[in-house]
């Protein structure tokens, strides 16, 4: 991970107003914390909600514990996002399929040699969550925006230790 160049970092769910926007604002957070040169950004898979605000439901839950969704708004992943990104992390296993078969269309689009991006699971590396989904929290109810929070914290912090790891090397 270069010191002088921002590790870029993208969190990506389906609709990209639940669980990826808290998991970019969450992992943004440890991140600055740790003193990390890393740039949290999120999209979702689909196209269903262009533009709109964080869900108000996941802003609320999220205000709770000290962090402001309400700048950010939803957008698609892009083919370009695979060269421009270093780490997608997917928030459950039907999304990472989806990441992965655009990764290809941006090979064919672009050519396999400048594919950038790395894709993950966001709890690869978590200990309390291992390789667990964030479960969708939408047509649920506010434990579900709490668990989202809690999966994010810990999967979070799991990236920073990485991260730091990696530049000591």
């Amino acid at each position: 991970m270069p010191s002088k160049t921002p590790y870029k970092v993208l969190c990506v769910c389906l609709g990209n107003i639940c669980r990826s926007p808290t998991a970019e604002i969450v992992l943004r957070h440890f991140c600055g914390e740790a003193s990390l040169n890393v740039v949290v950004d999120s999209a979702g898979t689909s196209n269903y909600h262009p533009n709109k605000a964080p869900d108000s439901r996941s802003q609320a839950h999220a205000q709770k514990r000290g962090y402001d969704l309400s700048a950010l708004r939803a957008r698609q992943l892009r083919t370009l996002d695979f060269i421009e990104v270093d780490l997608i992390l997917a928030m459950d296993y039907e999304n990472l399929e989806n990441i992965q078969q655009l990764m290809r269309h941006a090979q064919q689009e672009y050519g396999a040699a400048r594919i950038r991006a790395q894709i993950s699971l966001m709890s690869q590396h978590d200990p309390d969550y291992p390789q667990r989904e964030v479960p969708d929290p939408y047509y649920g109810g506010h434990d579900g925006f709490e668990q989202v929070l809690n999966q994010c914290e810990s999967s979070s912090r799991a990236w920073v230790n990485l991260f730091k790891q990696q530049l000591e090397q």
